[in-house]
């Protein structure tokens, strides 16, 4: 802004100029028109209903009583399971698998390889075997909903997975059943999600964190790379878990110091006693 008016020609002056440019550049390089109806290799199944402007690519599997909106693209090789329901301007680009039931909200795009709707990792020791729980629920994606290739969603065991609008989630991120992930939340890639987690609204989340489950985070965290959330969070905040790179030699010996962390805090508590008892006794 302080530059206006030595600029010779016109000019675009924002305080988000990465945001500006987004804006600038979705004009500018709209996404692929579509080309309406079914491909013939397309397989659908039946009482579906596929807007006319909806475009199924090639080798699609669609099963029975679905609905794709208008402008919605299914990419070629993809499979959409039976009583899936995909919302308008939606767009699943390549090889994406969507099981039964499953809600896309309107302009979601899936990238190649996106995978919802697969059942929830639930098993019930028996005997020493392990028993599967039927996962009963689906999985509910909001409007709006970015997912990056190779992600995969988990169905509910008994209440659904629900993924709320604006989420943005890069590549290769696991996101277990019954979890929820609040609006505007922005995950990088190879995040771990276990089951039902939820996550607040306006989080952003960095590269191979992890979530155990059936915790709660506030909305508006910040989680930096690789740092294991085990606990619940009810206020913002930025949340660290990760040793930074050293040189091999000193990282080596700060590894083993940590093992004796332990015995180290012990010893320390021990003496923290015999000091006070000391003043204690001083100040008779």
């Amino acid at each position: 802004a302080d530059d206006v008016d030595s600029c010779p020609v016109p000019c675009l002056v924002s305080d988000n100029a990465y945001a500006s440019y987004a804006r600038i550049a979705q004009v500018l390089h709209p996404a692929a028109t579509l080309s309406a109806g079914c491909h013939p290799t397309a397989v659908i199944g039946e009482h579906c209903d596929i807007d006319p402007s909806a475009e199924v690519g090639a080798h699609c599997a669609i099963g029975d009583n679905v609905q794709i909106a208008a402008g919605v693209l299914v990419g070629p090789g993809s499979v959409i399971a039976n009583g899936v329901k995909i919302g308008a301007q939606s767009r699943l680009l390549a090889q994406v698998t969507v099981m039964q039931n499953v809600v896309i909200g309107e302009r979601s795009v899936l990238h190649p390889g996106v995978v919802i709707g697969a059942d929830g990792f639930g098993f019930a020791a028996d005997s020493g075997v392990w028993a599967k729980v039927p996962q009963l629920g689906s999985v509910v994606i909001g409007d709006d909903v970015d997912i990056g290739a190779h992600t995969t969603i988990d169905r509910g065991a008994i209440d659904n997975t629900v993924i709320e609008n604006g989420v943005k989630l890069d590549n290769h991120i696991m996101i277990g059943h019954n979890v929820r992930i609040g609006e505007h939340t922005i995950m990088a890639a190879k995040v771990g999600v276990s089951g039902s987690t939820r996550i607040g609204k306006r989080c952003m989340v960095a590269a191979e964190a992890a979530f155990v489950g059936h915790i709660d985070i506030a909305d508006d965290c910040v989680i930096t790379a690789r740092a294991v959330m085990n606990h619940s969070v009810t206020e913002p905040g930025v949340f660290a878990g990760l040793l930074v790179a050293d040189e091999v030699d000193k990282w080596r010996k700060n590894a083993a110091r940590f093992r004796s962390l332990d015995g180290f805090v012990r010893k320390l508590k021990a003496l923290e006693k015999t000091v006070a008892m000391l003043v204690r006794e001083r100040d008779k």
